[in-house]
């Protein structure tokens, strides 16, 4: 169904031209959209239009025509004019809203195709035979990116997103649900996840300097057929959750730089705390004073460099030593100590993960 605002337009163009008014009304009546100066009640007039067999018919000073939607009388498009035009700009108008039609049903069924394409609710074969229909090229490769607004949908995001992409009218910007926003976008043959990479940074720095709107944005791999379309998808949703855990500082996420946080995001929460059981024995991660949480992250940061972390911490070497005593004698694990440190650095993640599956809501 076409908006009466774009019903609106339409008609309002053709009087420009014309000097014809023109009304658009539902099949019961109603005006949806008018250039009338005066209002008059032609509800009856229309609706007996309507019910007749007649495509077309001039009655009480207006011209009536029948606009279809594949063979379904859709709308009734009214002229009057002083001029003996009038019956030539309707039939003009009649088709111009039947082509505005025709359009925005294809645009429709674009979305709801990409949208089950994403969902994995449709079969091989349906796949490829309705693609074929709408036009829509099977194997060119394509990525996908996930937007989430901080207050779940916002449709000035949307609308934002779809101006950005205006121009590209192989590339899709729809919604699943209620929180996040997707853009499918087709890619040329040279372009690689650098140049991905820099579509995501000006979708966010649309976001937020145009929409005003702050939001967190992922990618998934790229595909080479419409039929990965929704692996695609699924990856972009993972790699926005992982980013939440593990990334918070991060606003564009990418699936292959999750790293082994796309591992443990993966693992059973039983299999997780009987890790984190063998792991500390004695000492639980939430008692880790800040200090020592600090020096930790720092450690790793500087990839277990002694000097370099006591520097950026402002502390004496032999203060930075002591910590790092202090917690192996806690924990039995040395991170002066490669795998010490590995050991440390992914019950810490797993410690996380954990934690913030407690507070997601499903």
């Amino acid at each position: 169904m076409i908006s009466n605002q774009v019903l609106q337009s339409t008609i309002d163009s053709l009087k420009g031209i014309a000097r014809v008014d023109i009304g658009i009304a539902d099949i019961d009546g109603k005006v949806l959209a008018t250039t009338f100066s005066e209002e008059r009640e032609i509800s009856d007039m229309v609706v007996s239009f309507a019910n007749s067999q007649a495509d077309s018919q001039a009655a009480g000073g207006f011209q009536f025509f029948k606009i279809f939607d594949e063979h379904q009388l859709e709308y009734v498009l009214i002229a009057r004019g002083d001029t003996d035009d009038v019956y030539m700009v309707g039939k003009l108008a009649a088709f111009q809203i039947q082509t505005l039609l025709v359009a925005y049903k294809e645009k429709f069924d674009k979305d709801n195709f990409v949208k089950n394409l994403l969902l994995d609710n449709l079969l091989l074969v349906d796949i490829y035979n309705r693609a074929k229909k709408l036009h829509i090229d099977v194997g060119v490769r394509r990525i996908v990116y996930l937007v989430e607004t901080k207050n779940g949908t916002d449709s000035g995001a949307q609308e934002a997103l779809k101006t950005l992409f205006a121009s590209r009218s192989k590339d899709f910007v729809t919604a699943v649900d209620e929180k996040n926003v997707i853009v499918v976008k087709e890619l040329k043959p040279n372009e690689g996840y650098e140049e991905i990479q820099r579509v995501a940074e000006t979708m966010l720095d649309m976001m937020n300097t145009e929409a005003m709107v702050q939001v967190k944005i992922s990618y998934g791999t790229i595909v080479n057929e419409i039929k990965e379309v929704s692996r695609s998808y699924k990856e972009a949703k993972m790699a926005l959750e992982v980013g939440k855990i593990f990334y918070v500082d991060k606003d564009i996420i990418a699936y292959n730089a999750l790293g082994i946080g796309r591992l443990i995001y993966q693992l059973p929460i039983p299999l997780c705390k009987m890790f984190i059981r063998e792991i500390f024995t004695e000492v639980s991660p939430d008692e880790f004073d800040e200090e020592t949480l600090a020096t930790i992250n720092k450690f790793f940061e500087n990839n277990l460099n002694v000097s370099e972390t006591s520097r950026q911490l402002y502390i004496h070497r032999n203060t930075l030593v002591y910590r790092l005593d202090k917690l192996e004698r806690s924990t039995g694990l040395d991170l002066r100590v490669f795998d010490d440190a590995i050991t440390f650095k992914i019950a810490l993640m797993v410690v996380k993960y954990m934690k913030y599956m407690e507070t997601v809501d499903y």
